[in-house]
C-alpha cells in the first residue's frame, strides 16, 4: 500500500467518539495488512457495525493512495442498482456503453482503495458476486462490509460484532464498563450536567445491563432521560420484558439475548410514542436516504396526520432518537436508522398502508422532478442540482417502485425523462440510461412522456458514442415531433439527427439539420436542454471549420439567452465554445476568461465532460502563451477526468488533435523532463486541488 498522507474519499465527519471496541478495531486494522481483502462485520441491527467500520476507515485513510469511500446501501431497493450506487460515490464518470460492473472493474484495477459497503444484508444475492468480481479485477482493492449476513465470497474474513461489555451487579468498576460509559455520555447529551451519586451510577449500570450493552438500545433509552429518571426507565423496561416474555419464549435459546433486548427497546420506544408519532414513524419508513419536511407533508399527511401537525411530530421523533436531524445548506433534512426504519416498515405493512404510502412517495418525487425540469434553465439551477442530489436515493426508490410489477410504467417514463438534466448534466449517464431503457421497454405506447424519455436516452447515447442507439431513438422521435408539429420536439429531434450525422463524419449534413431547426428561439421548458445542446454543437462546428468570427457571434448570442434566463449549465457550454473561438482568433486573455468561467460552472454541477474539455482548453491556451510546465500540469489534471470517463477527449477527432498539439507545444517549451514531471504532478493532485490550480489566473 502507498504511504501518501493526502487523504482522499468521502467519509463523513464523526460527531461523537467511539466508545470501546478496542479489540475489534485492532482486528480490522490487522486485517488491512493481511492477505484477505474482504472483511464483513456481522451482527444484529443496532450493535454498532457501521460505527466501527467508519472508525477503522478513518484510521486507514493514510494507507490507501486512492482513498477510502463509503457506499451506503440501505436506500437501495433493487440489487441491479448496486454498481451504480458504488460508482456514484467514486470520482468515476464513464460515458461508454459498457456494463457498469465492467466499468468499475477497470476503474479500480490499478488503484489502491478501500470501499466501505454499509448495510449489505438485503443485497447479498447481488452483493457477493459484485464484490467478488471487483476483488478479482483489482489487486489493490479492499472491501470492508457491514451486514447481518455474510457475503459468501471466497476468502471472506468475518468478524461478528457483539454488544458492548456490561458490568456484573457486584463489579466495583462498573462505571468503567463500555456500555455504562456510552450510556453516561448519551445521558449527558439528553440531560446536560446530569449528576449521579453512587446510587445513581449503580442504576445507570443496572440499566446498561438491562439493555444488554446494545448501542442502539442505549441511544433510545438515553433519549428518554429528559422525560423520566433512570429508575423509571428500568421499571418501564422490566414491564416491557414481562409483556413480551411469552411471545419471545419461542426464540429464546436460538437467538442471543440482545435480540430480545433490541426488540424490547424498540417496541418500548414505540409504545411510549403517542399514536400520531407511531403512525408517522411507520410512514417515514418509505423514504430512502434523507428527506425534508416538504416531502414528509406530501407523502405522510392525511386526515389521520394533518399537515400542520407534522413538523411538531417530526421534532418529537428527533427528540426520541427515532429520526436524526441533519441541517444542510439547502435546509433541514432527516433520516432514520436502518433498524428503526425496518420496524416502521413492518408496522406500516401491519396497518395495510405500505402500497399506498409508496404510491404517494412516487407521486411526490415525480412531481418534484417535473418542477426541477421546468426550473432547470433558471437562476434556481444550482439549488435544484443540490436538491436532486440530496434526494437521489428517493428518486431511485420511486423509479424502482414505478417499474415494479403491477405499477404504472408511464409514471416511470415521466420521472426518468424529467430527470434528463440529472443524468445528462450531472455525470450520471450510465444510471440514467439504465432507468430510461427499463421505462421505455415497460411502456411502448406513444405518449408525450415517452418522447421525452426517447430524447433523453438518445442524448445520453450521443455522449457515449453509441450511434446504433442514437439512430433508433432518432427514428422514433422525428415522426412523433413532425406529427405533433411541436417546435421544441423538432429541435430535440434535430439534436439526435444532427448529432448522429456529426459523429458519423458528415459535418456538412449535420450543420444543415441544425440550421433547419428553430433552436435559437425559446419554445418552453419541455426540451430546453435540447436547444442549447444543438446551439453548442453548431458553434463547435464553426470552430472546426475555422469560422471563428461566426463561432464568436453564435456563442455570444447563446450566452445572452443563458444570462437572460439565469442558467449556468448551458452558459458554460457557450463559454467553452466561445473560448475555442477566441483561441482560434489569437485572443488568448479572452479565451482564458471563458475557459475558467466554463470550468467553474461545470465543477459546481460535477459535469465531468465539461470539466475535462474546459481544462484541456485552458491547457491549450497556456501552451500558446509559452508556459510549457503549467500547460503540462493542466493536461495531467485533465487526464484524471478523462481516466474516470474512460475515453480520452470522448474520442472526438478534433479534441484529440487539439490535445496532441497542446502536448507538442508544451514539450517544446518546457523540455521532455520538465514536461513529464509537471504532467505527473497534475495527475497526482487531488481533483479539488487541481481545479483550484486550473482556475487560478496566471
Amino acid at each position: 500500500m502507498g504511504g501518501e498522507q493526502r487523504l482522499v474519499g468521502n467519509l463523513p465527519e464523526m460527531t461523537t467518539r467511539m466508545v470501546g471496541r478496542r479489540t475489534e478495531l485492532a482486528e480490522v486494522l490487522r486485517w488491512c495488512a493481511g492477505p484477505e481483502r474482504l472483511m464483513t462485520l456481522t451482527g444484529v441491527g443496532g450493535v454498532g457495525k457501521t460505527r466501527l467500520a467508519l472508525e477503522a476507515a478513518d484510521r486507514l485513510r493514510p494507507v490507501f493512495r486512492d482513498g477510502v469511500w463509503l457506499v451506503e446501501l440501505s436506500p437501495l431497493r433493487e440489487g441491479d442498482a448496486l454498481p451504480y450506487a458504488i460508482a456514484e460515490q467514486l470520482p468515476l464518470a464513464d460515458q461508454s456503453t459498457r456494463p457498469m460492473l465492467d466499468v468499475l472493474a477497470d476503474y479500480l484495477s490499478g488503484r489502491e482503495l478501500l470501499l466501505i459497503l454499509d448495510t449489505c444484508e438485503h443485497l447479498t444475492d447481488t452483493g457477493g458476486p459484485t464484490v467478488e468480481a471487483l476483488l478479482r479485477a483489482a489487486p489493490g482493492l479492499r472491501v470492508l462490509a457491514t451486514s447481518r449476513r455474510t457475503l459468501n465470497v471466497p476468502g471472506e474474513a468475518v468478524r461478528t460484532i457483539e454488544p458492548l461489555s456490561v458490568p456484573r451487579p457486584d463489579d466495583p468498576a462498573a462505571a468503567r464498563a463500555d456500555a455504562v460509559v456510552l450510556l453516561a455520555e448519551r445521558a449527558d447529551r439528553s440531560v446536560p450536567g446530569l449528576a449521579l451519586d453512587e446510587a445513581g451510577r449503580g442504576e445507570l449500570a443496572a440499566l446498561a445491563r438491562r439493555l444488554e450493552g446494545l448501542p442502539l438500545a442505549i441511544e433510545l433509552a438515553a433519549a428518554r432521560l429528559g422525560d423520566m429518571s433512570v429508575r423509571e426507565l428500568i421499571d418501564r423496561l422490566d414491564d416491557r420484558f414481562a409483556i413480551l416474555g411469552e411471545s419471545d419464549a419461542l426464540v429464546r435459546g436460538i437467538e442471543p439475548p440482545w435480540h430480545q433486548a433490541l426488540r424490547t427497546t424498540i417496541g418500548w420506544s414505540h409504545q411510549l410514542c403517542r399514536p400520531a408519532e407511531r403512525l408517522l414513524w411507520a410512514r417515514l419508513s418509505v423514504f430512502a436516504g434523507t428527506f425534508d419536511t416538504e416531502a414528509v407533508r406530501a407523502v405522510c399527511a392525511d386526515r389521520h396526520l394533518p399537515g400542520p401537525l407534522l413538523p411538531g411530530l417530526l421534532a418529537e421523533l428527533v427528540d426520541k432518537s427515532i429520526v436524526t436531524w441533519q441541517p444542510t445548506a439547502g435546509g433541514d433534512r432527516y433520516r432514520m436508522l436502518d433498524t428503526l426504519r425496518e420496524f416502521g416498515a413492518d408496522w406500516l405493512r401491519h396497518l395495510g398502508e405500505e402500497e399506498e404510502l409508496r404510491r404517494r412517495h412516487g407521486l411526490h418525487y415525480r412531481a418534484l422532478a417535473v418542477r426541477a425540469d421546468v426550473a432547470w434553465m433558471s437562476p434556481e439551477q444550482i439549488a435544484w442540482h443540490e436538491r436532486t442530489d440530496a434526494d437521489h436515493a428517493n428518486y431511485r426508490a420511486a423509479l424502482d417502485f414505478c417499474l415494479g410489477e403491477g405499477n404504472d410504467g408511464g409514471a416511470a417514463l415521466e420521472l426518468a425523462g424529467a430527470l434528463w438534466f440529472r443524468w445528462l448534466a450531472c455525470g450520471l449517464q450510465h444510471e440514467g440510461r439504465h432507468y430510461l431503457e427499463r421505462a421505455l421497454r415497460r411502456s411502448p405506447a406513444p405518449s408525450a412522456a415517452r418522447s421525452k424519455a426517447v430524447w433523453a436516452c438518445g442524448a445520453i447515447a450521443l455522449g457515449q458514442g453509441d450511434l446504433d442507439t442514437v439512430a433508433v431513438m432518432a427514428r422514433e422521435l422525428r415522426p412523433a415531433a413532425e406529427a405533433a408539429a411541436d417546435p421544441a420536439m423538432l429541435v430535440a429531434a434535430a439534436h439526435l439527427d444532427g448529432g448522429f450525422l456529426g459523429l458519423s463524419g458528415q459535418p456538412a449534413r449535420a450543420a444543415a439539420v441544425f440550421d433547419a431547426a428553430p433552436y435559437t428561439r425559446d419554445h418552453g421548458a419541455a426540451y430546453s436542454g435540447a436547444r442549447f445542446l444543438v446551439w453548442t454543437i453548431r458553434v463547435f462546428a464553426h470552430t472546426n471549420l475555422g469560422e471563428f468570427a461566426q463561432a464568436v457571434a453564435a456563442a455570444d448570442a447563446m450566452r445572452t439567452q443563458c444570462l437572460d434566463c439565469g442558467d449556468r449549465w448551458a452558459r458554460a457550454f457557450a463559454d467553452y465554445v466561445g473560448g475555442l473561438a477566441a483561441l482560434g482568433l489569437g485572443r488568448l486573455d479572452e479565451a482564458a476568461a471563458y475557459g475558467r468561467a466554463s470550468l467553474e460552472a461545470k465543477s459546481l454541477l460535477r459535469d465531468s465532460i465539461g470539466i475535462g474539455t474546459s481544462i484541456d482548453l485552458l491547457a491549450s491556451i497556456t501552451a500558446a502563451t509559452g508556459q510549457g510546465r503549467r500547460a503540462a500540469r493542466l493536461l495531467g489534471i485533465g487526464q484524471q477526468t478523462w481516466n474516470a470517463i474512460g475515453r480520452d477527449q470522448l474520442g472526438v477527432p478534433e479534441l484529440i488533435a487539439a490535445r496532441q498539439d497542446c502536448e507538442r507545444r508544451a514539450r517544446e517549451t518546457a523540455g521532455d523532463t520538465a514536461y513529464e514531471t509537471a504532467f505527473r504532478k497534475g495527475l497526482e493532485d487531488s481533483l479539488d486541488d487541481g481545479l483550484v490550480y486550473a482556475l487560478h489566473d496566471t
